[in-house]
């Protein structure tokens, strides 16, 4: 321990009292304006689990240090916003575009439908880079693949704002998948470092409450840049996202996967760590469970704009408004989620999830058939459903990756890929099966609804 005016704990006794001035308690929450407080005495106590922002600032702030959380202590806020802003990488490049589909098709002179095939080129991308950063950052740390992932992100975000065609644009989109992919599987990789169980849960349903704001606000900006600028903005503002995510990640993300904890493998050993991964039945099926709720959604994303905007001629900024209550749904069960969990169970959560999104996407295809009630009987299934995955997602991969506490990037890329493959399937079938009507999509939201259902009913129980 220093002597002196700036006494300083050594980690390896986090219990010391050490002295903190209120504006220091405030920089914890706030890494920032720590360097504003340097050199001032402290007063409270850390206890352990803490994260202790670094003191030194050699030029750009350094990376804070920490201590593992113990059982029943959580994360601090910032860095549950730091973690839901770069998950949000996702929703910003799929859900921003979305309201742009007429017009990018009229643009590069392609047929109708031809616009899902670019949502199917992402989800293809992001299937490649799951694999690729988990094995990243279980080697090398959770920080320099997600910084060097969000740069791609960046880089690729603005080829789509200047390419001259159809098969450019993808072929750019799966690029910029590839790295954002890092801010799907890095940021789970980090939950699991630092918590387990229903506490990963709670954190897990926090970063969909950061996350789930860029689903709502993402369609409408889209709709309002298209009332004001061309669909090629809205890639420019994905290029500046990137870039102020790389930023935030070299700034104060923490790496919380210690050296000796980095596993080195070589290809084989790679192949001979997924395959031990897939052949746990607690992770297959749930996997498979989320995987098929996501497929449902994926789905939903790229038939959604042919059912509103083509078949019942909603405006953009009036799909955006729809879609962003089908999002709220999704926020809402997401944090009902963290405190039922701890209440009934993973098993009884899911069984129950799995019976809402079966029931909505058959009120949906009873409705996409028949026509009986119009916008709102297409709303209504669809919110429904989007509410039945807040409770899905995170409650399936936590159990999915439970047991894979040694290798949590690798278990959560294996499990992403798989979840993404399914997306580019379902995504892809609803551009081919496109008839400007909610019926491909409908049909395919059952059959992954059917899917979740079958795959929740062969989990393991305990």
């Amino acid at each position: 321990m220093e002597r002196g005016d700036n006494t300083q704990t050594s980690l390896s006794n986090p219990r010391t009292k050490i002295k903190q001035t209120p504006c220091q308690n405030f920089a914890l929450a706030l890494p920032p304006l720590l360097a504003l407080c340097e050199g001032r005495k402290r007063r409270a106590a850390f206890p352990a689990g803490t994260f202790l922002p670094s003191r030194r600032f050699n030029g750009a702030m350094r990376v804070s240090q920490y201590v593992n959380l113990r059982p029943g202590m959580t994360a601090p806020l910032w860095l549950t916003l730091l973690l839901g802003v770069l998950t949000a990488v996702g929703p910003v490049s799929t859900d921003m575009y979305l309201p742009a589909f007429p017009l990018i098709e009229a643009d590069f002179g392609g047929h109708a439908g031809s616009a899902q095939i670019t949502l199917a080129a992402w989800f293809i991308g992001l299937a490649i880079g799951q694999i690729t950063h988990g094995s990243l950052s279980d080697r090398f740390g959770r920080r320099a693949p997600l910084m060097l992932g969000t740069l791609l992100y960046a880089a690729a975000s603005a080829g789509c704002a200047l390419a001259p065609g159809l098969w450019t644009f993808s072929l750019c989109r799966v690029l910029a998948a590839i790295g954002g992919s890092a801010s799907m599987v890095v940021p789970r990789a980090v939950v699991r470092d630092l918590t387990d169980g229903h506490e990963a849960a709670r954190m897990l349903s926090r970063l969909m409450l950061v996350m789930g704001v860029v689903p709502i606000l993402a369609p409408a900006a889209g709709g309002a840049v298209l009332a004001i600028a061309g669909w090629r903005l809205i890639f420019w503002i994905a290029t500046f996202y990137g870039a102020v995510s790389a930023v935030l990640v070299w700034r104060f993300l923490p790496d919380t996967l210690a050296q000796n904890r980095r596993i080195r493998l070589g290809p084989l050993g790679l192949l001979a760590r997924y395959a031990q991964i897939a052949r746990e039945p607690r992770f297959v099926t749930n996997a498979l469970c989320g995987g098929f709720a996501m497929a449902g959604l994926f789905a939903y994303l790229g038939g959604s704009p042919a059912a509103y905007i083509s078949q019942y001629r909603v405006t953009p900024a009036h799909y955006g408004m729809l879609f962003g209550a089908n999002a709220a749904g999704f926020i809402f069960s997401a944090q009902i989620n963290a405190r039922l969990l701890p209440r009934f169970g993973t098993d009884r959560v899911i069984n129950t999830a799995v019976a809402m999104a079966v029931l909505a996407t058959f009120l949906l295809t009873l409705d996409a058939f028949t026509l009986w009630g119009h916008v709102p009987g297409l709303a209504l299934p669809l919110f429904l459903f989007l509410a039945s995955l807040g409770f899905l997602m995170p409650t399936t991969t936590v159990g999915a990756l439970s047991r894979h506490a040694a290798q949590a990037a690798s278990a959560s890329a294996l499990m992403g890929t798989g979840q993404f493959l399914l997306g580019a399937l379902f995504s892809t079938a609803v551009g081919l099966l496109n008839d400007g009507t909610a019926r491909p999509m409908a049909l395919l939201m059952l059959a992954a609804s059917l899917g979740a259902l079958l795959a929740g009913l062969a989990r393991p129980r305990g």
